[in-house]
């Protein structure tokens, strides 16, 4: 399980219990650089993130399934494209595979080489539906700054075998419908979901973080996730 931004694996710790219960195997990843708000995070690039991604994947006995939220999503995307062997499904929550030569967010601001928690207001009304203010201090609190250069450099793929990877967008945000109308549109940011050969879709109506928002009704629909994997 891979976190977002400004999240360590610990951000998980309310979903996995449905998946323990039901005798998953779960490992919630921190990133390099994450291990703390005093970590270095100075020179990790997106490359280390997803080369950690990969290194957990050889380390497993068997196929994975990769959950990503949101930067994690990406995360798990390349570390997919770098094993499509070894990946039995992607969960995308609340994120989506990018085209390639892509960045995950080069707007967030930046302070050096590191990206801290910005203010509510840099954020959509949506991405904070239900994150009252109780979850938003609790959420601050626990932030750790990103390393810069996770966001903000261009991503890489280059097996085209990603595309065969069964895979699982939860969608919280934006129902699945939209999904479907800018594909039919044509639009530039959904050009790798369109080309994916199997893609299925679970509508979580909640906002961009619904491990604090639903994070039961997260954990069942990572569950079930898992078992069409």
């Amino acid at each position: 399980m891979i976190p977002g931004l400004w999240l360590d694996g610990s951000s998980w710790s309310a979903v996995t219990p449905p998946l323990e219960q039901a005798g998953h195997r779960v490992r919630a990843l921190t990133p390099p650089g994450m291990e703390s708000k005093d970590a270095d995070r100075s020179g990790i690039g997106l490359r280390d993130h997803v080369d950690y991604v990969v290194a957990a994947i050889d380390e497993a006995d068997e196929p994975v399934v990769l959950v990503g939220h949101s930067a994690g999503g990406a995360i798990a995307q390349q570390a997919a494209d770098a094993r499509p062997d070894r990946v039995a499904r992607v969960v995308y929550v609340d994120a989506a595979p990018m085209p390639p030569d892509s960045v995950i967010n080069d707007d967030i601001p930046a302070d050096g080489g590191e990206l801290p928690l910005p203010d509510w207001g840099f954020f959509e009304d949506e991405d904070l539906t239900d994150l009252d203010d109780e979850l938003r201090r609790h959420f601050r609190e626990r932030s750790i700054p990103s390393p810069k250069a996770v966001a903000y450099e261009r991503g890489e793929l280059t097996d085209e075998r990603r595309l065969e990877v069964p895979s699982t967008i939860i969608c919280c945000q934006f129902p699945s419908k939209l999904i479907a109308e800018w594909i039919d549109q044509g639009a530039p940011f959904v050009a790798e979901i369109a080309r994916m050969r199997r893609v299925d879709y679970v509508d979580l109506p909640t906002g961009h973080w619904p491990q604090f928002t639903k994070p039961t009704e997260l954990g069942e629909a990572l569950l079930d996730a898992v078992g069409r994997g």
